[in-house]
């Protein structure tokens, strides 16, 4: 069984934030995560000077209790597993640098893990109003709920030492999310957190809705029917 929270509420929970080009993130980090109880979080960033220097210069700030952040090779399988290696807590939180976690987030992931749970995912709600998002976003959390598969934007969360035995996140470009969450379901389907995180619809607002939504399941296809997550790494960008 994991070890108890520190102040006795549950297993420690470490936030994993891999970062590539995101200057702006610490502000961002800032708002979004103080009002949490973090035991670690821990940024890994393989990105540009500005953003380096950025996260360099809040670090030293410590506006977030327990901050700390490192550096990996570029590819966010590659940088989430370099903080899980680096973290100690109980419980591996991975957020992506545009998704905020829900009031009461860290709390929920602990009681799931109490309840039994190894692993698990939230519902999400992407941050647009136009009424096509809240088609997606539902379309996303009734996929997930069906398929048993969690993806990044979700803010997947699993024991720490589950994620060792699996060996962490596959090296691959893409898919990295798919790719464990079909080996987690071995432990059993994930636990299913109601309050959504809020991802950026930036991607769909700046390609086309209806381009992107269609882009990402043909290359869900795609990787189902076996091309490697390499050439779809390639088309994705």
């Amino acid at each position: 069984m994991p070890a108890r929270h520190r102040r006795g509420a549950g297993p420690s929970v470490a936030v994993i934030v891999p970062v590539l080009h995101e200057p702006d993130l610490p502000a961002r980090l800032d708002l979004s995560l103080a009002r949490h109880a973090l035991d670690e979080l821990i940024v890994v960033h393989a990105g540009d000077a500005d953003t380096a220097a950025a996260l360099r210069a809040w670090s030293a700030a410590r506006a977030v209790p327990g901050a700390r952040v490192l550096r990996a090779p570029r590819g966010r399988a590659r940088q989430m597993n370099r903080g899980a290696a680096r973290a100690r807590s109980d419980v591996l939180l991975f957020l992506h640098a545009d998704t905020a976690l829900p009031a009461g987030g860290v709390e929920a992931v602990r009681a799931a893990i109490l309840a039994g749970a190894c692993w698990g995912r939230f519902d999400v709600r992407l941050s647009g109003r136009h009424p096509w998002f809240r088609l997606i976003e539902r379309m996303m959390t009734w996929r997930s709920a069906l398929s048993g598969i969690a993806t990044g934007d979700q803010a997947m969360f699993v024991r720490r030492d589950v994620f060792a035995v699996l060996g962490g996140f596959a090296p691959i470009e893409l898919m990295e999310d798919i790719e464990m969450s079909a080996r987690l379901k071995i432990y059993g389907p994930p636990a299913r957190i109601r309050a959504p995180v809020v991802t950026s619809s930036r991607r769909w607002e700046q390609r086309g809705i209806v381009r992107t939504v269609m882009r990402m399941w043909l290359l869900r296809l795609l990787y189902a029917a076996g091309v490697s997550p390499r050439r779809l790494a390639r088309w994705y960008r």
